[in-house]
């Protein structure tokens, strides 16, 4: 949600912000509900103080014995009543109009976000480690013979459809281990608390961090309301929604590990094959939730948090920041990380760590009392991947297949899986 204010203020800067994501100027028409909305307030409050002064005449009136005058105040007395009733009701309907309009506005980017219009303008910001040089013809990972057996795609589809998969043996086991590492890092290395969350929520906490009105399509609603979380951020995020914090609790720092669930609207026809686009996936997620003062700093360490998960598998990667028309809705910036896949031959994305100023907090009421004191300000939010498990799991895979069909494993996994450092190319832990 955007600051109407500052959009009065400064009407030119908030279209040329818009501009930069390909929007077309809006401010004057948010500037004309602003005003019907203001006009209808001031209104009614007149009309407000005419009642309070006729109704304060009336008794005078009565009292003189004055008796068409009484009659005319106590007409005018219900007059009032009727107008301040309508004109109250219409600059409601005015404020709805103008948030719905608010709500449906991505966030603006900051100045430092480069300008382009899709992926192709991203700019890279890092790289770490050098992709392997294979003595052989690397497959993708669904092509293994390690885990062919077990990414069953056929079994996935029969029980629900067409981007299910079922996991089995070595692959089940080794994705478990990716997200109990992802977590206890997260946990023991970064600082951030453990939470468990619900996976189906109320549509207010997903017009919370921005996915209704605008972007229902993406996500799956439930019979009875609720909604399938496409990603633990709307979880963790709304855990201070309308709530007034003091500073000194600040930063919370979060991770939880959940299953995700999107409809991949508009994605028809792209990476049908494997599992690199699924409707049900797990992901490990990072959110803090900061005074606007430490955001920047804080968006910083979240993505070192991340590249750190990579850096400890041993995959390449490199770290792109996004340009103002590849990024999400609710971002004001973001950093991609994509590793290295030689399935693929190139990089695909695995973490977007994103900082989105107040945008969130104004649509969730989330404030918090200065330390300094002062009046209460919205607070800062910010989300990461910390990482998709199974876009790990694929570049595991991928990244340390051998020759003879068999995977090597990295070495960090190995005690989440009992001392074993590879799947055998029949498919067993060893």
């Amino acid at each position: 949600m955007h600051d109407i204010r500052a959009i009065r203020e400064n009407p030119t800067a908030f279209d040329a912000a818009l501009g930069r994501r390909g929007i077309s100027p809006v401010s004057s028409q948010i500037l004309a509900l602003d005003e019907g909305r203001r006009a209808r307030i001031l209104a009614a409050e007149t009309a407000t103080a005419e009642q309070n002064r006729a109704s304060k005449e009336v008794g005078a009136a009565k009292a003189a014995g004055n008796e068409a005058e009484f009659e005319r105040l106590r007409a005018l007395v219900a007059e009032k009543k009727a107008e301040v009733a309508r004109l109250t009701d219409e600059a409601k309907a005015e404020d709805l109009r103008l948030n719905e309009f608010l709500a449906a506005i991505p966030n603006l980017p900051y100045d430092d976000v480069p300008d382009g219009v899709d992926e192709n303008d991203n700019v890279e910001i890092r790289r770490w480690g050098t992709p392997r040089v294979f003595d052989f013809a690397p497959v993708e990972h669904y092509q293994i013979p390690a885990v062919a057996a077990d990414l069953d795609f056929d079994t996935g589809g029969k029980l629900s459809g067409a981007r299910f998969v079922v996991l089995k043996g070595a692959a089940a086991r080794l994705h478990r281990a990716l997200a109990q590492f992802m977590i206890d890092t997260h946990v023991d290395e970064h600082g951030l608390l453990e939470v468990q969350t619900p996976v189906l929520v109320r549509p207010e906490m997903m017009y919370g961090t921005g996915q209704l009105p605008k972007f229902g399509e993406d996500s799956y609603e439930t019979t009875n309301g609720w909604w399938l979380i496409p990603t633990a951020e709307v979880t963790l995020t709304n855990t201070v929604n309308g709530d007034l914090l003091d500073e000194t609790a600040l930063p919370i720092r979060m991770t939880a590990d959940t299953q995700c669930f999107r409809s991949e609207a508009g994605s028809a026809g792209r990476d049908t094959a494997g599992m690199l686009r699924q409707h049900q996936f797990e992901k490990v997620e990072m959110v803090s939730v900061v005074a606007p003062d430490q955001s920047e700093a804080e968006h910083d360490r979240m993505t070192t948090c991340a590249q750190n998960i990579l850096e400890k598998l041993g995959l390449p990667y490199r770290t792109m920041k996004l340009c103002a028309g590849d990024m999400g809705a609710g971002a004001r910036r973001t950093h991609d990380l994509e590793v290295w896949l030689p399935g693929q031959t190139r990089y695909r994305e695995i973490s977007s760590v994103s900082t989105c100023g107040d945008y969130q907090a104004r649509r969730m009421n989330a404030r918090f009392r200065p330390a300094g004191g002062g009046k209460p300000e919205f607070l800062h939010t910010l989300n990461g991947s910390g990482l998709a498990v199974g876009r790990t799991l694929i570049a595991v895979l991928e990244n340390g297949q051998q020759a003879d069909g068999s995977v090597t494993l990295p070495a960090v996994l190995s005690h989440y899986l009992g001392g074993k450092t590879r799947i055998t190319a029949e498919g067993k832990l060893a």
